[in-house]
């Protein structure tokens, strides 16, 4: 009879044992679980994040594609005759077709150009929630005495691009949908180690841009 009531004993010891185990298995499955969904949600927000930047970056991508080629439908005849560059959505003007050396004083054929290119960037600018930036570039050598002196390159291009913005103005580009930037030697796209290359970089440039929201709202109020 002792012996039974020892080995019962036993018995219920082992159940009782056995139990905190199942209990600690339990809260350990019960951890890893949670884990493998923190993982999990942390995994697909990552997913979700790459998949947005994916898709804003295809339709920037798209974006900057139907730009370039409305740009080109709409100077499908300067781009023809060789009058300017449409490259990397800028539109390039050599400065020997605008200007004389060393001047700021646009040359017939420049002001022929400029005139039937403003009607065209009207219509693309009205069309669109942009601003055409018109910017001016010299080579890296330094001012001679001319004609007319400027104090350095940055004065050079900065009177260029003037000129250009002040006749499109006048052509009928609207003021609030174009502003001048003056690079000087800076940004060159040839060498100016030779005359052609220095050539080259003698250029006026425009290009749309974005308009900002603050030039929006200063537009709009």
């Amino acid at each position: 009879m002792d012996q039974l009531d020892s080995g019962s004993l036993a018995h219920d010891g082992v159940h009782e044992s056995a139990a905190p185990v199942w209990a600690v298995f339990g809260d350990l499955m019960a951890g890893l679980l949670g884990a493998f969904v923190l993982i999990l949600v942390c995994t697909l927000a990552l997913q979700l994040d790459l998949s947005n930047q994916l898709q804003a970056e295809v339709k920037k991508r798209q974006a900057e594609e139907l730009r370039r080629t409305a740009l080109e439908k709409a100077l499908a005849i300067p781009l023809a005759e060789g009058r300017v560059t449409l490259e990397g959505g800028r539109i390039g003007i050599s400065s020997s077709l605008l200007f004389a050396f060393n001047s700021d004083q646009l040359q017939p054929e420049g002001r022929a150009l400029l005139k039937n290119l403003a009607t065209t960037l009207a219509a693309y600018l009205s069309a669109r929630d942009e601003m055409l930036m018109v910017s001016g570039f010299t080579d890296d050598r330094q001012m001679r005495g001319g004609s007319k002196s400027f104090e350095d390159n940055w004065e050079l291009s900065a009177q260029r691009a003037l000129t250009v913005t002040r006749a499109l103005l006048a052509d009928g580009v609207p003021s609030s949908a174009v502003f001048a930037a003056a690079f000087g030697p800076e940004q060159p796209v040839a060498s100016n180690a030779d005359a052609a290359g220095r050539a080259r970089n003698r250029r006026v440039e425009m290009a749309p841009v974005p308009r900002t929201q603050r030039a929006s709202g200063e537009t709009n109020g």
